[in-house]
């Protein structure tokens, strides 16, 4: 197993803040240096909650910078490209300044991310009493909310739809096998860019046709709803909606706004994640084949950042969380799929690979539900990793050894904000 001298507190907030100010840019944190070199959506969010104790100010200008890509009609997109440097796929393949609707000031996406943000900055209200940034943002995530209500309900149900598995921010999760199986076999992908192969499955030549496609219809949302191919209502992308949406509710009074609207989408998505997705597990729903994913990942968790899903729902979670299908057999929280799955394979990310990020929203659902053993668990968890292996990008649930990236961000900014609360605590 990889491992390194055993680190004290103090020293690992030392070594996560370090990691933060070499990945920061002057204008935005790099998930990690060379092989991400862009801003990144969901790891910005994740990036400022976990600054929120430390720089509240760094914390503010990462999402204002991530802001600033923000379309006009209210998409927030997953990559801001404030950097020249190559990425595959950058700007030249999104072309969002043919867009009307994106930003002029930053080239970015045409897709978006899991709408953490607005529970971000109620982090950082939270933490801070900053009730002008709250005022500043607002509109910006009111915006962001709309667009995932008209845009995105592609089902008519309350849910919001991704189109494309880069927006659960699980990239590689099995619970897109299915829908990835339904299309076309296509062999282009990343062998037609001029950059090293990192990915030679036909699934990921699928990722780029998928966004090629969406791109060439304009990024229309009449096109996504009544011809693109993939279509999946996501439990922790809903689960992250709703969570952010009772934020929302609370932040509103602050900003001059009417909480009702953020309140009312919150009950909808909550009654649409139990009508729809719930099986004994809540489960990916693929609107195109109208069916449940099978296959019950660490995604299937996300409802429970719910603070009103129901008592009984909670404790039946629970009970598969703990149980062997993920904590109960592993030495570390939490596997990315359950290890009696065929999709399970500990060394490919989120086929089975413990994140620092899931880990977190775990414990921070734990915490939402009063289950102060569960957080605690899941807290100590994820910093014996980070004390073992470094802040990786992942790491293997058995052994606990590192995996991916080295220096990632999220891994950085999390821990801070788990140190945090064993200190406060």
């Amino acid at each position: 197993m990889e491992g390194r001298p055993a680190v004290d507190d103090v020293a690992l907030e030392r070594e996560a803040l370090s990691v933060l100010e070499s990945n920061w840019t002057g204008t935005a944190t790099v998930p990690a240096p060379g092989l991400y070199p862009h801003q990144w959506s969901w790891d910005s969010a994740f990036v400022a909650i976990g600054l929120a104790r430390h720089r509240p100010e760094r914390a503010k200008a990462e999402l204002m910078s991530l802001l600033r890509g923000q379309w006009a009609n209210g998409m927030l997109p997953h990559i801001v490209f404030h950097t020249p440097e190559v990425y595959f796929p950058g700007p030249s393949v999104w072309r969002s300044q043919d867009q009307a609707e994106a930003p002029h000031a930053v080239l970015t996406s045409g897709l978006t991310a899991p709408p953490l943000h607005a529970l971000a900055v109620w982090w950082l209200w939270r933490h801070t009493g900053d009730e002008a940034f709250v005022r500043r943002v607002f509109p910006a995530l009111a915006a962001q909310h709309r667009y995932l209500a008209t845009a995105r309900d592609l089902g008519g149900s309350g849910l919001a739809a991704i189109v494309h598995p880069w927006e659960s921010g699980m990239d590689d999760s099995p619970a897109w096998d299915e829908p990835l199986a339904a299309l076309p076999e296509i062999r282009y992908g990343y062998r037609n860019i001029d950059l090293e192969e990192r990915h030679p499955d036909s699934a990921h030549d699928r990722y780029v046709w998928l966004a090629l496609r969406y791109r060439n219809a304009g990024y229309g949302a009449g096109y996504l709803r009544d011809e693109h191919p993939f279509a999946v209502e996501d439990p922790m992308f809903n689960g992250i909606w709703l969570a952010a949406s009772v934020a929302l509710a609370e932040l509103a009074p602050l900003a001059g706004a009417d909480p009702a609207p953020h309140a009312d989408q919150a009950d909808r998505i909550r009654a649409a994640l139990a009508e729809r997705l719930w099986d004994g597990c809540f489960h990916a729903r693929d609107l195109r084949g109208d069916r449940l994913v099978p296959v019950c990942t660490v995604g299937s968790f996300g409802p429970l950042l719910d603070p009103h899903l129901p008592a009984e729902r909670v404790g039946a979670m629970i009970e598969v969380l703990e149980s062997a299908r993920f904590m109960g057999a592993t030495g570390y929280p939490v596997p990315s799929c359950e290890i009696r799955a065929g999709q399970f394979d500990r060394t490919r990310y989120w086929r089975g690979p413990s994140w620092v990020n899931t880990n977190w929203l775990l414990r921070h659902a734990a915490g939402v539900h009063g289950l102060q053993q569960l957080a605690q668990l899941l807290t100590t968890g994820t910093l014996r990793l980070v004390r073992q292996a470094g802040f990786r990008e992942c790491f293997d649930p058995f052994d606990g050894s590192g995996r991916g990236c080295r220096d990632f961000s999220w891994s950085a900014a999390l821990t801070l904000d788990l140190l945090a609360d064993t200190v406060d605590g």
